[in-house]
């Protein structure tokens, strides 16, 4: 009988003791109290095209193809899996919240029962929360996750990234980067404040080390404006501030958003960035408006005060953005990517029902795909989804009858 408090209690007292290179042995080793033989941790590599095995001794397992395997449809769908000719191996999602980490894999003739499922959801909750407290402590994860060696530009971005997934029951932020390696001008942060998301995108001019130090001053001056209370425009502000000040030479694109988990009221500044996407009942049924400012860097060119674009929304809509990577993407006959076929994509997706960090990762496989693996620029894509389950319709009846 699977004791999975005691799971738990060994892997939780346990961790502590060792560095991010012991978890797959620590988690081995609490495989008998589940009545698993083997419990191996996969981690979804950069690109997330691969599940990368983390093994500890005496374990020997291939590197898995995501598009083509159980493992691989375990995380794209969020769901166990298991196959029918082997009963007694089971793939359990490896997620922290919402954030896709890989998959776990358990051995076990008690597999072949559903009702080893609960057990092994919360070993693999554990898991995932031991692997990000202790992965700041060594490289061994993010060599893992490696494919190949990744430049400084790209070293500079990931290190200033959030969780490319977050959400909560009424919320859903979600984003994907490439190329992975060698990625310098697009960043992305969000933060939740009490009722109150903010969204930021941005996309610096240029390449290489130049754009990423760009980057990152322009995510932390976000970043700093934000925690310092400064509404929209003076974020916009305070953001072209410093980018003049410090390389007056160049400047951001960029996205910031606001939006009212309560009230579903959506407030943007469009920087000189392509415009975003509103999605609704699984189509995109316009472009938001923009630009509303000039670029950051760029402000003292106008007189004008940023101008804040409102949007109410409806629950379960999404708004989609993206940088100018994924629209001006061009196959070998020079054909773009394009605005029209980003939106078919997104409706296909849409209707199929995926996840929506799968939708992104599918929709930056099919850009890359497009270039033959060969991106010119970066490629970044981002959703926020609002989904209020505590509005019923005559409340929301209510807060548009209260709008100006």
């Amino acid at each position: 009988m699977a004791d999975i408090g005691e799971v738990v209690r060994r892997l939780q007292l346990n961790a502590p003791r060792g560095g991010p290179d012991e978890v797959s042995q620590l988690v081995a080793r609490a495989a008998p109290a589940i009545d698993a033989s083997e419990i191996v941790i996969y981690l979804a590599d950069y690109t997330q095209t691969l599940l990368v095995p983390l093994l500890g001794a005496g374990l020997d397992r291939d590197q898995l193809p995501i598009e083509t395997t159980l493992a691989g449809r375990a995380f794209t769908t969020l769901a166990i899996q298991r196959a029918p000719d082997n009963p007694d191996r089971v793939w359990v999602p490896l997620l922290l919240g919402c954030e896709r980490m890989g998959v776990l894999e358990i051995v076990s003739p008690a597999a072949v029962d559903e009702t080893m499922d609960a057990p092994a959801w919360e070993v693999a909750v554990n898991v995932a929360q031991i692997l990000v407290n202790r992965r700041l402590y060594g490289d061994v994860v993010e060599r893992m996750r490696r494919r190949m060696p990744m430049q400084v530009a790209a070293e500079i971005v990931w290190g200033l990234l959030p969780p490319l997934t977050f959400a909560t029951d009424d919320l859903v932020v979600t984003a994907i980067l490439e190329p992975c390696y060698d990625v310098g001008g697009d960043i992305f942060d969000y933060a939740l404040n009490e009722d109150v998301l903010s969204v930021g995108l941005f996309d610096t001019c240029g390449h290489g080390i130049k754009a990423s130090t760009l980057a990152s001053l322009v995510v932390s001056a976000y970043r700093n404006a934000r925690r310092c209370g400064l509404d929209l425009v003076d974020t916009a502000i305070s953001i072209d501030r410093w980018v003049r000040s410090e390389h007056p030479n160049f400047f951001a694109t960029g996205l910031l958003i606001e939006l009212d988990r309560q009230t579903g009221r959506l407030s943007m500044i469009n920087a000189g960035h392509p415009g975003a996407m509103l999605l609704r009942d699984g189509k995109a049924i316009r472009e938001l408006p923009g630009p509303t400012a000039l670029p950051l860097g760029l402000g003292h060119l106008t007189p004008r005060r940023p101008r804040v674009h409102v949007e109410d929304l409806h629950p379960g809509d999404r708004i989609l953005a993206y940088t100018d990577g994924i629209t001006d993407a061009r196959s070998a006959e020079g054909e773009q990517f394009g605005l029209d076929r980003l939106v078919d994509f997104v409706n296909r997706a849409l209707n199929d029902g995926l996840p929506s960090p799968e939708t992104m990762r599918r929709l930056v496989r099919a850009v890359v795909g497009y270039q033959d693996d060969k991106l010119e620029d970066d490629a970044t894509a981002l959703f926020v989804e609002w989904r209020p389950p505590h509005l019923p319709l005559a409340h929301l009846r209510d807060l548009a009858a209260l709008r100006p």
